[in-house]
């Protein structure tokens, strides 16, 4: 059964929707202020560079813009073909992403390496060790790969209708078109690079993030809805539908998501990084361990990912919504299932592994014309690249997510098979 008009039930709280509002607001008046600024430095960059470039030779715009622009176009291309080769078979893209990315991250590494510059070796030296460090964590996921791929496989299994490739491409050419218009205002700075265009560079990549983490959670929650709406109430609302209803009730709480998720994935992410390094020691330096990852444990109840499916299918407020999905997650034992769950990991490789191809096309093409900017073109062009392919891959995301919310509501539903109970019962076996 198809629903075509917004089924949608508005439960924000009053202090949801000051939030939510607040945060809009703060989101568009920040666009607004980005792009004047944008344009300023744009218009001044290519001024000083057409009268003075005779005095200042480092900085040629043909040397800049083209290998950036080049970039954005391979970051698109790349993004969307990660979405359509996990909806096509998820099973061979998920190891392709945890063993590419090792590869792409090494061969940046190498690239930023041959640049020779101060920063370009120091930032070297951070890509390689997160190489290795990619590595070492493929190898130790193996076990896990396997609930991934059927979790991954039984989520995409929506009716034919879904069809969130249309969705996706419109989301990748407003990302790339933002991505295009952000970096002409840095090439703009770094062309005149006077006391304050390091901080004006900084506010741009500032805007740029948080823009492109909205894309990327307006697309999440548009296609969560739809999914947990099938899972969940064997309904199909219409993509274009939970689109439009997204935009209309949900951008306040997308805008506050896109800006505790981030914050509060690397948080938890150090959290873990500590407990695997101070292992069962008592020593001194890790005996914050433990109060650590407590805050961090209490933290992600007040913003996950997963309370984007609530966001978009009853339009609650994000915190909310967030908590309201982290308790069902408690009521059922499904915490520990959580953490195992390797979808995230994945949809994040797949972005390093975008931004370190598009690192080596736009640093190759920058090294090759002898940029003295080439450290930066590399770097410009991985965030492009990462950034991109986050949008894409969040459309398979966003469908983990709504499978999961779905069984947590009703694990005794028929519409569900027993990857998930399997897990569960395998996770609670290995802990006694």
């Amino acid at each position: 059964m198809e629903v075509e008009e917004s089924t949608t039930h508005l439960k924000t709280t009053a202090t949801g929707k000051i939030s939510s509002n607040l945060f809009l607001l703060l989101f568009y008046l920040h666009l607004l202020v980005a792009a004047v600024l944008t344009i300023f430095l744009t218009i001044r960059g290519l001024v000083f560079s057409s009268r003075f470039n005779h005095h200042h030779h480092h900085f040629h715009p043909l040397h800049w813009y083209p290998p950036l622009l080049t970039s954005s176009a391979c970051a698109a291309i790349t993004a969307f073909s990660w979405h359509a080769a996990t909806r096509c078979n998820p099973s061979k893209t998920i190891k392709a992403a945890f063993w590419l990315s090792p590869l792409l991250t090494f061969g940046a590494g190498i690239l930023l390496l041959a640049i020779g510059s101060a920063s370009g070796l120091a930032t070297a030296a951070f890509v390689l060790i997160f190489a290795l460090t990619q590595s070492l964590y493929a190898c130790w996921i193996v076990p896990r790969l396997d609930y991934t791929t059927k979790i991954l496989t039984v989520s995409l299994s929506t009716p034919p209708s879904h069809t969130p490739s249309l969705f996706v491409a419109v989301s990748l050419i407003t990302g790339t078109t933002y991505s295009c218009f952000s970096l002409s205002g840095i090439g703009g700075a770094t062309a005149t690079w006077t006391r304050f265009d390091p901080l004006f560079i900084f506010v741009i990549l500032l805007s740029l993030a948080w823009t492109m983490h909205v894309i990327k959670n307006v697309l999440h929650v548009t296609i969560s809805r739809v999914s947990y709406t099938y899972f969940a109430h064997a309904l199909e609302v219409g993509t274009r539908v939970a689109f439009k209803d997204t935009l209309k009730y949900s951008m306040g709480s997308v805008c506050i998501g896109s800006v505790l998720v981030p914050v509060l994935s690397v948080f938890r992410g150090l959290a873990r990084a500590m407990n695997v390094a101070s292992g069962d020691t008592d020593e001194f330096m890790f005996s914050c361990t433990n109060c650590y990852s407590g805050v961090a444990g209490r933290l992600v109840t007040y913003g996950n990912r997963w309370g984007f499916v609530h966001v978009g299918a009853y339009g609650k407020g994000f915190v909310q919504a967030s908590m309201d999905t982290w308790e069902m997650f408690r009521r059922v034992g499904m915490e520990s299932l959580i953490d195992s769950d390797l979808t995230g990991s994945f949809c994040f490789l797949c972005g390093v592994a975008g931004g370190s191809l598009c690192t080596l096309v736009g640093g190759s093409w920058a090294l090759a014309v002898g940029s003295g900017h080439a450290t930066e073109v590399s770097i410009y062009a991985f965030l492009i690249g990462y950034f991109m392919s986050r949008i894409a891959m969040s459309s398979p995301q966003a469908c983990v997510s709504a499978y999961h919310v779905a069984f947590a509501e009703n694990p005794q539903s028929l519409r569900f098979d027993s990857t998930i109970p399997d897990r569960i019962r395998e996770l609670q076996r290995s802990q006694v």
